[in-house]
Protein backbone atom coordinates (compact mmCIF):
# COMPACT_ATOMS: atom_id res chain seq x y z
CA UNK A 1 0.00 0.00 0.00
CA UNK A 2 1.44 3.42 -0.78
CA UNK A 3 2.00 5.98 2.13
CA UNK A 4 4.80 8.00 0.91
CA UNK A 5 4.06 11.11 -1.03
CA UNK A 6 7.43 10.68 -2.99
CA UNK A 7 6.22 7.77 -4.31
CA UNK A 8 6.59 7.38 -8.29
CA UNK A 9 2.42 7.20 -8.91
CA UNK A 10 1.61 9.91 -6.62
CA UNK A 11 4.15 12.52 -7.64
CA UNK A 12 3.06 12.03 -11.19
CA UNK A 13 -0.69 12.32 -10.39
CA UNK A 14 -0.19 15.34 -8.46
CA UNK A 15 2.06 16.83 -11.42
CA UNK A 16 -0.64 16.20 -14.19
CA UNK A 17 -3.58 17.72 -11.67
CA UNK A 18 -1.32 20.75 -11.38
CA UNK A 19 0.44 21.42 -14.55
CA UNK A 20 -0.54 21.94 -18.24
CA UNK A 21 3.16 21.57 -19.06
CA UNK A 22 3.11 18.42 -17.50
CA UNK A 23 0.41 16.72 -18.76
CA UNK A 24 0.85 17.98 -22.63
CA UNK A 25 4.75 16.47 -21.98
CA UNK A 26 3.86 12.93 -20.93
CA UNK A 27 0.65 12.90 -23.06
CA UNK A 28 -1.88 11.83 -19.67
CA UNK A 29 -4.22 13.55 -17.53
CA UNK A 30 -6.18 12.61 -14.58
CA UNK A 31 -9.96 11.50 -14.10
CA UNK A 32 -11.05 11.45 -10.50
CA UNK A 33 -14.11 9.69 -8.86
CA UNK A 34 -15.96 7.03 -9.49
CA UNK A 35 -18.19 7.97 -12.46
CA UNK A 36 -15.44 9.26 -14.55
CA UNK A 37 -13.38 6.44 -13.96
CA UNK A 38 -16.33 4.19 -14.77
CA UNK A 39 -16.97 5.89 -18.02
CA UNK A 40 -12.93 5.88 -19.11
CA UNK A 41 -13.38 1.92 -18.54
CA UNK A 42 -16.64 1.52 -20.66
CA UNK A 43 -15.14 3.49 -23.13
CA UNK A 44 -12.33 1.27 -23.53
CA UNK A 45 -9.65 4.43 -22.43
CA UNK A 46 -6.35 3.25 -22.44
CA UNK A 47 -5.02 3.40 -18.34
CA UNK A 48 -1.90 3.86 -17.00
CA UNK A 49 -2.29 2.95 -13.71
CA UNK A 50 -5.22 3.64 -10.87
CA UNK A 51 -5.39 4.77 -7.62
CA UNK A 52 -7.69 3.49 -5.09
CA UNK A 53 -8.04 3.36 -0.92
CA UNK A 54 -9.67 0.52 1.37
CA UNK A 55 -12.66 2.85 1.78
CA UNK A 56 -14.00 2.57 -1.69
CA UNK A 57 -17.98 2.36 -2.07
CA UNK A 58 -19.43 -0.86 -3.16
CA UNK A 59 -19.67 0.63 -6.26
CA UNK A 60 -15.80 1.72 -6.49
CA UNK A 61 -14.36 -1.63 -5.74
CA UNK A 62 -16.61 -3.31 -8.28
CA UNK A 63 -14.93 -1.14 -10.60
CA UNK A 64 -11.98 -1.92 -8.87
CA UNK A 65 -12.16 -5.09 -9.43
CA UNK A 66 -13.30 -4.86 -13.28
CA UNK A 67 -10.12 -3.14 -13.85
CA UNK A 68 -8.18 -5.53 -12.23
CA UNK A 69 -9.60 -7.91 -14.94
CA UNK A 70 -8.82 -6.38 -17.62
CA UNK A 71 -5.56 -5.61 -16.53
CA UNK A 72 -5.52 -2.11 -15.48
CA UNK A 73 -2.87 -1.73 -12.66
CA UNK A 74 -4.31 -0.61 -9.52
CA UNK A 75 -2.39 0.74 -6.47
CA UNK A 76 -4.14 0.86 -2.84
CA UNK A 77 -3.29 4.47 -1.52
CA UNK A 78 -3.94 5.75 2.45
CA UNK A 79 -6.79 7.53 2.76
CA UNK A 80 -4.83 10.32 3.67
CA UNK A 81 -2.27 10.81 1.44
CA UNK A 82 -5.25 9.88 -1.42
CA UNK A 83 -7.14 13.10 0.00
CA UNK A 84 -3.54 15.51 -0.91
CA UNK A 85 -3.22 14.10 -3.92
CA UNK A 86 -7.08 15.05 -4.86
CA UNK A 87 -8.33 17.96 -6.58
CA UNK A 88 -11.60 17.76 -4.64
CA UNK A 89 -12.96 18.64 -1.22
CA UNK A 90 -13.20 15.41 -0.56
CA UNK A 91 -11.69 12.28 -2.36
CA UNK A 92 -13.99 9.75 -3.55
CA UNK A 93 -11.43 7.36 -3.00
CA UNK A 94 -10.50 6.87 -6.44
CA UNK A 95 -8.35 8.43 -8.90
CA UNK A 96 -7.05 7.32 -12.71
CA UNK A 97 -4.08 8.27 -14.73
CA UNK A 98 -5.30 8.16 -18.53
CA UNK A 99 -3.48 8.31 -21.77
CA UNK A 100 -4.29 11.34 -23.66
CA UNK A 101 -5.23 10.12 -26.64
CA UNK A 102 -8.05 11.80 -28.57
CA UNK A 103 -10.99 9.60 -30.39
CA UNK A 104 -10.52 10.41 -34.20
CA UNK A 105 -12.44 13.22 -36.11
CA UNK A 106 -14.91 11.88 -38.39
CA UNK A 107 -14.19 12.20 -42.03
CA UNK A 108 -17.69 13.74 -42.56
CA UNK A 109 -18.29 16.39 -40.75
CA UNK A 110 -21.31 18.69 -40.08
CA UNK A 111 -21.20 19.62 -36.80
CA UNK A 112 -18.37 21.08 -34.89
CA UNK A 113 -17.95 23.13 -31.96
CA UNK A 114 -15.08 26.04 -31.81
CA UNK A 115 -14.69 27.52 -27.92
CA UNK A 116 -13.10 29.90 -28.69
CA UNK A 117 -11.19 32.20 -25.54
CA UNK A 118 -13.07 29.98 -22.95
CA UNK A 119 -11.06 30.62 -19.84
CA UNK A 120 -12.97 29.11 -17.25
CA UNK A 121 -12.88 25.33 -16.55
CA UNK A 122 -15.90 24.79 -15.42
CA UNK A 123 -17.46 26.71 -18.77
CA UNK A 124 -15.59 24.91 -21.08
CA UNK A 125 -15.96 21.27 -19.70
CA UNK A 126 -20.04 22.21 -19.85
CA UNK A 127 -19.92 23.29 -23.38
CA UNK A 128 -17.71 19.76 -23.22
CA UNK A 129 -20.56 17.64 -22.18
CA UNK A 130 -23.67 19.82 -23.23
CA UNK A 131 -21.67 19.18 -27.23
CA UNK A 132 -21.40 15.47 -26.64
CA UNK A 133 -25.18 15.41 -25.68
CA UNK A 134 -25.83 17.41 -28.52
CA UNK A 135 -24.02 14.92 -31.26
CA UNK A 136 -21.46 17.56 -32.29
CA UNK A 137 -18.97 15.45 -33.90
CA UNK A 138 -16.01 17.20 -33.15
CA UNK A 139 -14.37 20.02 -30.66
CA UNK A 140 -11.32 22.01 -32.08
CA UNK A 141 -9.56 24.24 -29.74
CA UNK A 142 -7.90 27.23 -30.53
CA UNK A 143 -4.58 28.48 -28.50
CA UNK A 144 -6.47 31.07 -26.40
CA UNK A 145 -8.49 28.44 -24.88
CA UNK A 146 -7.66 26.71 -21.97
CA UNK A 147 -6.45 23.30 -21.36
CA UNK A 148 -9.46 20.70 -22.07
CA UNK A 149 -7.76 17.95 -20.11
CA UNK A 150 -7.30 20.27 -16.65
CA UNK A 151 -8.95 18.35 -13.61
CA UNK A 152 -11.53 21.25 -13.38
CA UNK A 153 -12.90 21.04 -16.96
CA UNK A 154 -12.51 17.04 -16.83
CA UNK A 155 -14.76 16.72 -14.24
CA UNK A 156 -17.39 19.16 -15.36
CA UNK A 157 -16.90 17.35 -18.46
CA UNK A 158 -18.76 14.21 -17.04
CA UNK A 159 -17.52 11.78 -19.34
CA UNK A 160 -17.72 13.85 -22.44
CA UNK A 161 -13.60 13.48 -22.99
CA UNK A 162 -14.22 9.58 -23.84
CA UNK A 163 -17.32 10.14 -26.29
CA UNK A 164 -16.16 13.20 -28.28
CA UNK A 165 -13.27 13.94 -30.52
CA UNK A 166 -11.47 17.21 -28.70
CA UNK A 167 -8.71 18.54 -30.27
CA UNK A 168 -6.38 21.39 -29.98
CA UNK A 169 -5.58 23.08 -33.24
CA UNK A 170 -3.72 26.55 -34.39
CA UNK A 171 -5.95 28.66 -36.19
CA UNK A 172 -4.58 27.59 -40.18
CA UNK A 173 -5.43 24.29 -38.80
CA UNK A 174 -9.12 25.11 -38.13
CA UNK A 175 -9.48 26.76 -41.10
CA UNK A 176 -8.26 23.72 -43.20
CA UNK A 177 -10.46 21.41 -41.19
CA UNK A 178 -13.65 23.83 -41.97
CA UNK A 179 -12.93 24.38 -45.08
CA UNK A 180 -16.90 23.24 -46.73
CA UNK A 181 -18.58 23.99 -43.63
CA UNK A 182 -20.64 27.37 -43.09
CA UNK A 183 -18.97 29.11 -39.78
CA UNK A 184 -21.08 30.54 -37.22
CA UNK A 185 -19.90 32.98 -34.71
CA UNK A 186 -21.91 33.19 -31.73
CA UNK A 187 -22.08 37.32 -30.83
CA UNK A 188 -24.18 39.42 -28.50
CA UNK A 189 -25.10 41.46 -31.24
CA UNK A 190 -25.13 39.50 -34.19
CA UNK A 191 -26.75 40.05 -37.53
CA UNK A 192 -29.42 37.01 -37.46
CA UNK A 193 -31.32 35.80 -34.52
CA UNK A 194 -30.10 32.21 -33.96
CA UNK A 195 -33.97 31.43 -34.68
CA UNK A 196 -33.79 32.19 -38.66
CA UNK A 197 -30.27 31.16 -39.25
CA UNK A 198 -30.03 27.95 -40.76
CA UNK A 199 -28.33 25.58 -39.10
CA UNK A 200 -29.57 22.13 -41.52
CA UNK A 201 -26.46 22.63 -43.76
CA UNK A 202 -23.04 21.40 -42.12
CA UNK A 203 -21.47 24.16 -39.83
CA UNK A 204 -18.78 25.45 -37.69
CA UNK A 205 -20.50 26.94 -34.26
CA UNK A 206 -17.73 29.52 -32.59
CA UNK A 207 -18.66 30.03 -28.97
CA UNK A 208 -16.24 33.15 -27.97
CA UNK A 209 -15.40 33.76 -24.08
CA UNK A 210 -17.33 36.36 -21.50
CA UNK A 211 -15.00 38.95 -20.54
CA UNK A 212 -12.96 39.32 -24.32
CA UNK A 213 -15.16 37.63 -27.01
CA UNK A 214 -14.12 35.52 -29.52
CA UNK A 215 -10.84 36.17 -30.77
CA UNK A 216 -9.67 38.13 -33.90
CA UNK A 217 -8.30 34.76 -35.92
CA UNK A 218 -12.37 33.73 -34.65
CA UNK A 219 -13.92 37.07 -36.48
CA UNK A 220 -11.75 35.91 -39.35
CA UNK A 221 -12.83 32.81 -40.25
CA UNK A 222 -16.95 33.82 -39.56
CA UNK A 223 -18.77 34.08 -42.36
CA UNK A 224 -22.20 34.50 -40.38
CA UNK A 225 -23.07 36.10 -36.67
CA UNK A 226 -25.65 35.25 -35.08
CA UNK A 227 -27.22 35.91 -31.62
CA UNK A 228 -29.74 34.90 -28.79
CA UNK A 229 -32.94 37.11 -28.29
CA UNK A 230 -32.83 38.36 -24.82
CA UNK A 231 -36.24 40.61 -23.89
CA UNK A 232 -35.10 40.47 -20.46
CA UNK A 233 -32.86 43.24 -18.89
CA UNK A 234 -29.65 40.62 -18.69
CA UNK A 235 -26.57 42.21 -20.90
CA UNK A 236 -25.60 38.80 -22.18
CA UNK A 237 -25.65 34.98 -21.40
CA UNK A 238 -22.76 32.35 -19.76
CA UNK A 239 -21.03 31.51 -22.31
CA UNK A 240 -21.77 27.46 -21.64
CA UNK A 241 -25.79 28.94 -21.31
CA UNK A 242 -25.14 30.44 -24.75
CA UNK A 243 -23.12 27.82 -26.35
CA UNK A 244 -26.23 25.44 -25.26
CA UNK A 245 -28.92 27.04 -26.77
CA UNK A 246 -26.84 27.44 -29.42
CA UNK A 247 -25.95 23.54 -30.06
CA UNK A 248 -29.92 22.57 -29.15
CA UNK A 249 -31.28 25.04 -32.33
CA UNK A 250 -28.86 23.33 -34.32
CA UNK A 251 -30.75 19.97 -32.61
CA UNK A 252 -33.98 21.31 -32.98
CA UNK A 253 -33.82 22.56 -36.63
CA UNK A 254 -31.98 19.29 -37.57
CA UNK A 255 -35.12 17.01 -36.07
CA UNK A 256 -32.25 14.31 -35.08
CA UNK A 257 -34.00 13.01 -32.16
CA UNK A 258 -36.69 11.96 -35.04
Amino acid sequence: MISSIHNPHIQLARNLLGRPKERRETGAFVAEGVRLVEEAFTANWTFRFVLATESLGERGKMLVASLQARGVEVELVVDNLMQSVSETETSQGILAVLENSPLAIPSDLSFILIPDFIRDPGNLGTLLRTAAAAGVQAVFLPPETTDAFAPKVVRAGMGAHFRLPIVSLDWDSIKSRTSGLSVYLAEMEGATPCWHADFNSPLALIIGGEADGASKAARQLAKERVFIPMPGRSESLNAAVAGAVMMFEVVRQRKVWQ
